[in-house]
């Protein structure tokens, strides 16, 4: 197993352009032996971990994670998880681990998708899962105070992001209690996992599911095209929601499903 040094992110990232806040450690060049590839990995560690030695976690895997936390790194806007989770700390008492795993840029689409398309590529979301599963989180139950059990591990992404996490949440119950899917691309290798989805399994856990209106913008007067590719888009989810409802999901108890009107495919929307 692999030794990472856990440094402060405040340390390796200074000055005012970098807004990460918080407890935020970074470990630089993690090689992946399933992808053949290296990144670096965020962690957020709650703001009792460093006065509570006793005190143990639960664990949110989440990727693209150079945007999660810090405007200088992320493509267009941060999520502001780390603010977020400050907020929620202080006012209701909600304290998790966030593992952010960022993106590899031109592997992004290849590593969140198993399924093949033939437009866009992916495949190798299996060995992506693997690097998760097999090399990151031994790494991340060692290292810090964690509640180990798929319980209290979940995994989260928007997008493409969104789309690897429902697959991880059926195709590793062993390890991923409850999942995040934020604008999930459905879509993908034309709709592969709609029919996975529906060919697997009940698992056990907690399933976030959400979409906007506007996936795909507003576009001009004259031009419908965004609209109806919006429409698409969270029919899409929507569907998914109803598969999943079959399968015993049960609304607002294991299930909730969020469509936002007027929210488009980017980051602001996520934060939200």
């Amino acid at each position: 197993m692999q030794n990472p040094k856990w440094l402060s992110y405040k340390a390796v990232h200074p000055g005012d352009h970098h807004t990460v806040v918080g407890n935020v450690k970074l470990a630089h060049a993690l090689y992946s032996p399933q992808l053949r590839n290296y990144r670096d990995i965020i962690v957020y560690l709650p703001p009792s971990y460093a006065h509570s030695p006793d005190k143990r976690y639960p664990v949110l895997y989440m990727h693209d994670g150079q945007n999660l936390m810090d405007q200088a790194t992320s493509f267009s806007g941060e999520w502001y998880v780390d603010e977020i989770l400050e907020w929620l700390a202080k006012d209701e008492g909600l304290e998790i681990i966030v593992v952010a795993v960022p993106n590899t840029g031109a592997e992004r689409i290849n590593e969140y998708s198993p399924f093949r398309d033939h437009h866009h590529g992916g495949g190798k979301g299996n060995k992506y899962l693997a690097f998760l599963t097999n090399t990151l989180k031994p790494i991340i139950d060692r290292d810090f105070r964690t509640r180990p059990d798929r319980r209290y591990t979940g995994i989260m992404g928007s997008s493409m992001g969104a789309l690897i996490s429902l697959y991880a949440f059926f195709h590793k119950p062993n390890v991923f209690g409850f999942v995040g899917a934020m604008s999930p691309s459905l879509w993908f290798a034309q709709a592969s996992i709609l029919t996975y989805a529906q060919s697997v399994p009940r698992r056990a856990g907690k399933i976030y599911l959400d979409a906007g209106t506007r996936e795909h913008g507003d576009g001009h007067m004259d031009d419908l095209t965004p609209r109806h590719l919006s429409r698409r888009y969270y029919g899409h989810v929507r569907r998914l929601k109803r598969i999943l409802v079959r399968k015993g999901y049960r609304p607002t108890k294991n299930l909730l499903h969020i469509e936002e009107k007027w929210a488009n495919h980017h980051e602001p929307a996520w934060s939200r």
